[in-house]
């Protein structure tokens, strides 16, 4: 094990650890489905309002990139609010916006408004849906990582984010049942009952986000996030301790338990030691001892004037901490990254007619329901090949290959099957174009898309994790809008195969900027902060 690591969590939070996983594995898949499902909405909606004509160009690159515009919003902001103001103040707010926008999507009146204006309207409270699934990445990644054993985190992180094939995978067979539920009135003649079709498979997503609702709003502040806000604050002991935890054998104690190790000031394991501060933060007391439900009472007592200095002093202290090379250079890493990756992975994902097509799955052929329900057979068969196994292999392998190994693997090799299917994109047959496009999707996810969700919320230390995870994440989605607003236009102009070459460079540029990264496997992010923080302190004092 490394100089950086700590070891396994243990008592009640090790148990939330376990719960919160779960929960996360479960509304995981629920927001994968709400961002992937637009796939097969978007086909029924050509029969609802347009007589199985395409789509206007510009209206489906909008409808497809909607939710990932609304991300790109929702990360930026519950990122530096989870930082700023705690984990558990916002925790649960986004999926409240999950619920809402939702609901509202449903509601789009189809029969009542122009076709161009029904996409519009669909288009929009996507967005929203988009910022509240958006917000949920870094919050997510934060709150499962705050409570995970570095020895366990990446394994939990990346079980929690495989649970995303397993939403796409629930997506195709949700269109196939409710379409095969629709199959005698939609076989006579009534195209117009698809509208219920898309309204129901978009609806079923509420089942996970009401589910973890409630569980999401009670979970209390994690004891390692208390524990980085102190040593922000200036508590130097909590270099210490920091250091306690690092070197101890006990297989009971983790870094995550900073503040409840033993110590002079910090007598069991049940409290939380807090230094006495005036009005402006500064230290004026003795520590003294704090319950995690003490802490929890006071963090819901903040007044206006606290909430607004929390803001503006994180804010400060963010610039400072990337300002420095040897920070910045991680943060520019795992955004370029992310961005690289989504203009491939959004490219090939939210554009699958063209894949469909080459497949013989896209409905070209047979009555509207034949159409629709081939080309929902078709998703299912891609996302059954590539998307799920990809995932658990990197959960099987990621705590012995390495985070960066895997990533720099995964661009490499997604990067050579799309330079084959450019350059045998005319000529492929359709079992070899299958067996090629399954290997494509299993190294994207046996691959970056999986370690660039795991690495901001490894690599950085807590008190910056959920912002700068959310500022990684939003590169991304600006990478997957570019995909979604281009695609078919950078298509129709240089063709596919050109536009396949783009990505298979897009994936050569990430396995680059992939060793800006460290590798983070063992690395504890916290004690190497604590340490920093420290001998700055030490430079400080002796100037």
């Amino acid at each position: 094990m490394s100089d950086h690591s700590s070891l396994p969590v243990k008592g009640a939070e090790f148990e939330t650890t376990h719960a919160r996983s779960g929960l996360e594995e479960y509304e995981r898949s629920g927001e994968a489905y709400d961002l992937f499902i637009i796939n097969p909405v978007a086909t029924m909606l050509q029969f609802r309002l347009y007589g199985g004509a395409s789509l206007p160009a510009n209206l489906e690159g909008l409808l497809k990139a909607s939710a990932n515009i609304g991300s790109v919003i929702g990360q930026f902001l519950f990122g530096y609010l989870a930082d700023a103001l705690g984990r558990k103040r916002v925790y649960g707010k986004e999926l409240l916006l999950i619920i809402i926008a939702t609901i509202l999507c449903l509601t789009t009146p189809t029969g009542s408004i122009s076709p161009n204006g029904s996409l519009i309207y669909l288009s929009i409270f996507r967005i929203l849906l988009g910022v509240g699934v958006g917000g949920d990445y870094p919050m997510s990644a934060s709150v499962s990582s705050d409570r995970a054993s570095v020895r366990k985190r990446g394994v939990m992180l990346n079980y929690i984010f495989a649970n995303q094939g397993w939403g796409s995978f629930v997506g195709s067979i949700a269109a196939m049942v409710v379409l095969a539920c629709y199959k005698n009135v939609m076989q006579k003649g009534e195209t117009s009952k698809v509208d219920g079709v898309w309204r129901i498979i978009v609806g079923l997503s509420l089942i996970p986000a009401f589910a973890t609702l409630y569980q999401r709003l009670t979970l209390p502040e994690a004891r390692r996030f208390e524990a980085a806000r102190r040593l922000e604050e200036g508590d130097d002991d909590e270099f210490a301790r920091a250091k306690k935890a690092q070197n101890e054998k006990d297989e009971g104690v983790d870094a995550s338990t900073l503040s409840a190790s033993s110590s002079p000031t910090t007598p069991n394991m049940n409290g939380i030691n807090k230094r006495a501060r005036d009005t402006q933060g500064r230290i004026v007391g003795p520590a003294v001892e704090e319950t995690p439900e003490q802490i929890i009472e006071n963090e819901q007592g903040l007044g206006k004037v606290e909430v607004a200095r929390r803001k503006k002093t994180h804010f400060k202290e963010f610039l400072i901490y990337f300002s420095e090379w040897r920070h910045g250079k991680i943060l520019l890493g795992t955004c370029s990254c992310w961005f690289l990756l989504d203009i491939a992975f959004y490219g090939i994902n939210l554009n699958q007619n063209v894949v469909l097509q080459q497949i013989g799955f896209d409905g070209s052929e047979g009555t509207p329901w034949e159409k629709l329900f081939k080309i929902a057979t078709g998703n299912l068969i891609i996302t059954a090949l590539g998307f799920v196994p990809g995932y658990y292999v990197c959960v099987l392998t990621i705590e012995w290959l390495g985070r960066k190994w895997i990533q720099i693997q995964g661009f490499l090799l997604a990067a050579l099957f799309l330079g084959i299917l450019a350059g045998k994109f005319e000529t492929m047959g359709t079992v070899p174009f299958i067996v090629c496009f399954a290997l494509l999707q299993f190294f994207f996810n046996f691959g970056a898309n999986t370690t660039t969700y795991c690495y901001p919320a490894e690599v950085f230390p807590t008190r910056f994790r959920a912002f700068a995870h959310g500022l990684s994440a939003a590169m991304g989605k600006v990478g997957a809008i570019i995909s979604a607003l281009v695609f078919n236009t950078l298509t129709d102009t240089i063709g596919t195969p050109n536009v396949l070459w783009i990505f298979f460079g897009c994936c050569i540029a990430g396995a680059f900027c992939t060793l800006l990264l460290p590798e983070v496997k063992g690395r504890d992010p916290d004690v190497v902060d604590a340490e920093e923080i420290r001998e700055a302190r030490e430079a400080q004092r002796a100037y």
